[in-house]
C-alpha cells in the first residue's frame, strides 16, 4: 500500500555528511540521510553526540547548554554541525536541519539551540484488536484502521510501524501507548507471552527512533488474565502477580515505559471495587514498576457515569477535583496523574482543568485530544493549535501571578520529577494517515507546540504548509488563513459559549440539541424558556467555580465578571442578557451561527481558488471534506437557531428566516 509521506516528503536533503556513534539511533540516522540525496551541500555536515566530538570540536560546543534530548546546529568554517549530548537528540537536531532545507531557509551563519520544555511528549493510541469487520478499529479514530492490529493479532507487515515512528521522530514524540484505554479481551492479553514476541518486535522499531513503548492494561488483569477471584490494590497475591507480569514484559522489552490505566471510569474496573483509593491502586502498579524505571499513567477521568439528571448539585465537572485532590501527596513518585485539559471532555471550549495546579505534591500531566472526537471528526477542520495555547497560556496564580499551566504540566512549577503531555493521536491507516489532509496540521503542531509551547499557531501553521504543499505563496497564505480561522468557526456553528455536548449521543458529531439532556452521563445545558446555562457558582450551584485558586474563582463566580466564551459553563443566562459585544444571548447564538455557515462557504471559495497549486489527490481530498463540513454547519445553525426561537420566542432582529 502506498501512503502520503507526510510533511517529510520533501526530497532535499544532504549527501556529504558524516555520522558519528554505533547506537540503534545512529544507525537510523544513517539510513535517514543516505536517502536523501538530491541536495549537495558545499560543507560536510557532521551529526554526532557531544561525547565523539574532538577536544578542538568540544570547545566549541561545550558553551551551549544542552539537555539530554536537545541539540545544536551550528555553522563553523570547515562543517555544519548537528549535535546532541544523546543520539536521540541528534535524531532530532537531523529532522530538524530537514525541517529547514524542506523550508529553503538560509543556513548560511546558523546557530540554533533546542532543549525541549516537557520532558513526557506522549501518544495515546485508542486501537482495538477484536473490533469492526476484524480489521482493527479505532475509538475515536477517523483516519481508517489501526496500523498495529487486524484479523484479530498484531499486524505482520510492520512497515507502516516503521513509518510512523519515523513521523513521530520528526516532530519530538518520545513515548507512545498503542491499544485502547478502554482494553478489551484480547487486547488486554498484549502483555502475556502470547504477544510479547510481537509487541517486542514494534517496541524495536521503536527504538531506532527514539521513542519508548507503554501499553494500557486493564486494571481487573489479575482476574481475566491470571485467574485470580479479586484484584484488591492491597491483596498480596494481586501485588505479587502484577509484579511477576511486568517482569515478564520486560524480560521481552527492557526499556518498556510502562502503562496507562482507565480505572473506576465508564464501566471500567477499578480499585473502588474493593473500597480502595486511586492511590491504592496506582501505588501497587508503581511499586511493580519501580524496580526497571517504569511509569505509571493514571487517568483522572473518573466521574459519575449513571447519573441522575433531575440532580441539579451532582457536577460531572467537579469529580476529578473532589476525587483527586485529598489524595495529594500519597502517590509514589513514578505515578504521573493523567488530566485532561477540561473538566468535562475535550470540548470545543472548556476552561482548565483546576485538578491541574491544584495538586503540588503529584505527578500531573495534561492531557489533549488530536483525535477530533467533538470537533467535526477528520471532516470538519478545525486546526487545534490555537485552543492548545490558550490551555498552555491560562494562569492559575496556584503559586502567584505567572503559574502558568506550561509550568504546571512540566514539572517545574512545583519542582515535580515526571511532567509533560499527552494526547489522544489521529492517525489511521488511511494513505494520508489523518482522513482528512488538513487534520495533519494537528498532529504536526502537538509535536511541535509541545516541544515548544512559546512557538505561534501561525508559525505551526505556516512549517506545516510549506513543509506539505510547498513555497507558493497564494497557497501558503490561503491555507494559513483558513486553519487560523478554523477553530472559531467550528466554535460559532456549533454549540455556544461553552455548553457543550450538544452532539448525536455516542457518535459526537452532527447537531442533536437534547441527545444528552435527559441521559446519566451527566452532559446537560438547561435550557428551558427562560435561559440556558449550568449554575456552577459557589453561591447558588453546584460549587464547581470555588476549585480554582483566586482571583480566578471570584472571576468566574460572578456573571458580570465571568468571560463571554464561558458564560454558560458557569451560569443559567437569561436570553436578554447583554454580552460584552452589546448584544443580547439570544441575538449572539443566531448571528454567531449564521457566521458558522459563512465562514465555511468562504473556507470552500478560498480553497477551490487552489485548484492546480495543490496536488490533485490532496485537492479533491479537503474538496470533499468541506461539502461535508458545509452541509454539517447548515444543520447545526438551523437547529440550534429554532430551538431557541421556540424556546425563548425571541425573533432574530435581521429578521433572518428561523424555521
Amino acid at each position: 500500500m502506498t501512503y502520503d509521506s507526510c510533511w517529510l516528503a520533501s526530497n532535499m536533503g544532504l549527501t556529504h555528511f558524516e555520522v558519528r556513534g554505533k547506537t540503534l539511533i545512529t544507525e537510523t540516522i544513517n539510513e535517514e540521510l543516505k536517502q536523501k540525496t538530491e541536495q549537495a551541500e558545499t560543507k560536510k555536515a557532521i551529526f554526532s553526540r557531544f561525547e565523539d566530538l574532538s577536544d578542538a570540536e568540544q570547545s566549541i560546543f561545550d558553551v551551549f547548554d544542552i539537555k539530554d534530548e536537545g541539540y545544536v546546529i551550528k555553522e563553523t568554517d570547515d562543517a555544519l554541525y548537528v549535535v546532541g549530548v544523546q543520539d536521540k537528540g541528534v535524531l532530532y537536531g537531523m529532522f530538524h536541519l530537514l525541517r529547514l532545507l524542506a523550508q529553503k531557509l538560509e543556513l548560511t551563519g546558523i546557530e540554533v539551540v533546542e532543549n525541549p520544555y516537557n520532558d513526557v511528549r506522549m501518544l495515546n493510541h485508542w486501537d482495538n484488536m477484536d473490533e469492526k469487520d476484524f480489521m482493527g478499529s479505532v475509538e475515536r479514530g477517523y483516519a481508517g484502521h489501526s496500523i498495529f492490529f487486524e484479523n484479530c493479532e498484531i499486524v505482520k507487515d510492520k512497515l507502516r510501524i516503521k513509518a510512523y515512528a519515523r513521523l513521530l521522530a520528526s516532530i519530538g514524540i518520545n513515548s507512545v501507548s498503542i491499544n485502547n484505554v478502554n482494553v478489551h479481551a484480547l487486547e488486554s492479553q498484549l502483555i502475556t507471552k502470547k504477544f510479547l514476541p510481537e509487541v517486542s518486535e514494534i517496541a524495536h522499531i521503536f527504538r531506532k527512533y527514539g521513542v519508548t513503548l507503554f501499553l494500557s492494561v486493564n486494571y481487573a488483569s489479575p482476574m481475566t488474565l491470571g485467574g485470580m477471584e479479586t484484584a484488591d490494590p492491597l491483596d498480596a497475591g494481586v501485588r505479587a502477580w502484577w509484579k511477576k507480569q511486568l517482569a515478564e514484559i520486560y524480560a521481552f522489552i527492557p526499556d518498556f515505559g510502562g502503562v496507562v490505566v482507565k480505572a473506576d471510569s465508564e464501566g471500567r474496573p477499578g480499585p473502588f471495587t474493593y473500597g480502595r483509593t486511586h492511590a491504592d491502586g496506582a501505588n501497587m502498579l508503581a511499586e511493580a514498576l519501580a524496580p526497571y524505571d517504569g511509569l505509571v499513567f493514571w487517568r483522572c477521568f473518573v466521574y459519575d457515569c449513571q447519573q441522575d439528571w433531575r440532580d441539579r448539585k451532582t457536577d460531572r465537572a467537579r469529580a476529578a477535583f473532589d476525587h483527586f485532590m485529598p489524595l495529594d501527596g500519597t502517590f509514589l513518585d513514578n505515578v504521573v496523574l493523567q488530566i485532561k485539559n477540561g473538566p468535562i471532555d475535550f470540548q470545543v471550549r472548556e476552561p482548565l482543568s483546576p485538578l491541574l495546579g491544584g495538586m503540588k505534591q503529584t505527578n500531573q500531566i495534561m492531557e489533549f485530544q488530536v483525535t477530533q472526537e467533538y470537533l467535526g471528526h477528520a471532516k470538519d477542520v478545525c486546526f487545534l493549535v490555537p485552543q492548545w495555547k490558550t490551555y498552555f497560556e491560562f494562569d492559575t496564580h496556584a503559586q502567584g501571578v505567572g503559574s502558568t499551566i506550561d509550568k504546571i504540566a512540566n514539572g517545574s512549577l512545583y519542582g515535580r520529577q515526571h511532567g509533560g503531555v499527552v494526547a489522544v493521536a489521529n492517525i489511521g491507516n488511511d494513505a494520508n494517515w489523518t482522513g482528512h489532509k488538513l487534520a495533519q496540521a494537528n498532529f504536526f503542531g502537538y509535536g511541535r507546540l509541545i516541544w515548544n509551547p512559546s512557538l505561534t499557531a501561525e508559525a505551526i501553521a505556516t512549517e506545516w504548509i510549506q513543509l506539505t504543499f510547498g513555497h507558493d505563496d497564494n497557497v501558503l497564505m490561503t491555507v494559513k488563513e483558513i486553519l487560523l480561522n478554523a477553530w472559531p468557526t467550528y466554535e460559532k456553528y456549533t454549540a455556544p459559549l461553552s455548553v457543550g455536548f450538544m452532539v448525536q449521543p455516542h457518535l459526537h458529531y452532527g447537531v442533536n440539541i437534547e441527545g444528552y439532556e435527559y441521559s446519566k452521563w451527566g452532559t446537560y445545558h438547561f435550557a428551558d424558556c427562560s435561559g440556558i446555562g449550568v449554575d456552577r457558582t459557589k453561591a447558588t450551584g453546584t460549587g464547581y467555580t470555588h476549585q480554582y485558586f483566586e482571583p480566578n474563582a471570584k472571576l468566574y463566580e460572578n456573571i458580570e465578571t465571568c468571560p463571554d466564551e464561558l458564560l454558560l459553563f458557569f451560569h443559567f443566562v437569561p436570553y436578554t442578557h447583554v454580552l460584552r459585544s452589546g448584544k443580547t444571548l439570544i441575538q449572539h447564538i443566531y448571528d454567531t451561527h449564521f457566521e458558522g455557515v459563512s465562514d465555511v462557504e468562504n473556507f470552500i471559495k478560498q480553497w477551490d481558488e487552489l485548484e492546480g497549486l495543490i496536488d490533485a489527490e490532496s485537492f479533491i481530498n479537503v474538496q470533499s471534506r468541506f461539502k461535508q463540513q458545509l452541509d454539517n454547519a447548515k444543520e447545526w445553525r438551523d437547529q440550534i437557531n429554532t430551538y431557541f426561537y421556540r424556546k425563548s420566542g425571541i425573533a432574530d432582529e435581521q429578521g433572518r428566516t428561523i424555521y
